[in-house]
């Protein structure tokens, strides 16, 4: 059934779900950028791999009174560091790479400054005690260039011992990363093409590019931070981006454009262990492994500042390879509370997330416009992600 928000709801009760509760969290977007927290959101909910809502409500350009749509392509900033570990894990899979592997083994100049034993695990894991900041010896305009950006990190000092402490790494690790696939596939091609081959044209994810394609740039959805609340991001840094990033730049651990449906694409393949419409992209046994709790009880460093700002209490990391999970206990998490402790996700700053609840095989895809501050939009994605949940009757 279609509703007068711009939302499709279908075949729900047959997955069962109940389409009342499902309309119910549709409701909650309306009265929420009804308010101005935020522009608007494009949003997918799914179960055993068949849709029961797709939609879009508010705007995604209110400037430009724009009104949301489906097939809008968002900015998924931190969602890239997903798609950049699906090529680190497919080399994985064909013995190229090993976690345990030295990033000076195939970047030697990397290992400098103490630097000398930071492993593949480290980086994916944000374990590797490498600062996450932009190397301030790197000019703005060569963020996008990941050759010049991974030679000013391979400059920086270790800031603290491997393995001992965990720190989301916002921009670095994955840039490593990705230089380091980008050597082993010979040097030929540019990452983002590398993306574009071996990981988004194999799973149909047709409006997907790392950089901005321009038979994308008409959907394009502006980056407008509305939270101004001093927080984790610089504001200005993130609308930046409108200029910045153009086709050509490469940004692997934040770089992407993307639409709701082709994200959703990415996590079937990954609720499917690894494999979607007859096409195997990654290994079960690594997929197993990328979603299963790497980090033990450490807290993510990262969240200091919100368990200050917020008064939030302490809780563990719950970090995968690269993916967030929901683990246990009560705490601030945009997986929900309600999620299975085994719950693994994809989240971009103050804006966009995806999450697969393999126990209930529940998918949840929301990217919204008019960001929030980072814990403002925990806790805005921890309420929708709970409203989703809540449809669940069988």
């Amino acid at each position: 059934m279609a509703h007068d928000h711009g939302v499709e709801i279908k075949r729900a009760s047959e997955q069962g779900m109940d389409p009342d509760r499902l309309d119910a969290f549709a409701r909650v977007i309306e009265q929420d950028t009804a308010k101005g927290l935020y522009d608007g959101a494009v949003f997918l909910v799914a179960r055993g791999g068949v849709v029961v809502m797709h939609g879009a409500i508010g705007h995604t350009d209110l400037a430009g009174k724009r009104v949301a749509e489906k097939d809008d392509v968002f900015f998924v900033m931190s969602i890239t560091k997903q798609l950049t570990t699906a090529t680190v894990l497919m080399r994985i899979d064909r013995g190229e790479l090993s976690l345990t592997t030295r990033v000076a083994e195939i970047i030697p100049e990397f290992g400098i400054k103490g630097k000398q034993n930071v492993t593949v695990k480290h980086l994916l894991t944000h374990t590797s005690g490498i600062s996450g900041e932009i190397p301030s010896s790197l000019p703005l305009d060569q963020v996008g260039n990941l050759q010049a950006y991974v030679a000013a990190a391979c400059e920086q000092r270790l800031m603290t011992l491997p393995g001992k402490q965990v720190s989301y790494n916002a921009f670095t690790a994955h840039a490593v990363l990705a230089e380091m696939v980008r050597r082993l596939d010979g040097g030929n091609r540019p990452f983002r093409r590398i993306v574009a081959e071996d990981v988004l044209e194999p799973l149909g994810m047709k409006d997907t590019s790392m950089g901005l394609r321009p038979d994308l740039a008409g959907r394009r959805v502006p980056v407008v931070v509305r939270d101004k609340t001093p927080g984790l991001f610089d504001p200005a840094l993130l609308e930046a981006t409108n200029v910045m990033v153009e086709e050509e730049t490469e940004m692997p651990a934040a770089g992407v454009f993307s639409t709701v449906a082709d994200i959703y694409r990415f996590s079937e393949m990954l609720r499917r262990n690894g494999e979607l419409d007859g096409v195997r992209l990654l290994s079960p046994a690594i997929v197993q492994l990328a979603v299963t709790n790497q980090t033990g009880m450490h807290p993510n460093d990262l969240f200091d500042y919100a368990r200050e700002m917020y008064n939030w209490p302490e809780w563990p990391a719950y970090l995968g390879l690269s993916f967030f999970l929901r683990g246990v206990g009560t705490f601030p998490t945009p997986l929900g509370l309600t999620t299975s402790s085994g719950t693994f996700a994809g989240l971009g700053a103050g804006s966009t997330l995806f999450w697969v609840d393999p126990e209930r095989d529940l998918t949840f895809v929301c990217f919204t416009a008019g960001l929030l501050e980072e814990g403002a939009s925990i806790l805005r994605f921890q309420r929708l992600s709970d409203l989703v949940v809540s449809a669940l009757v069988d």
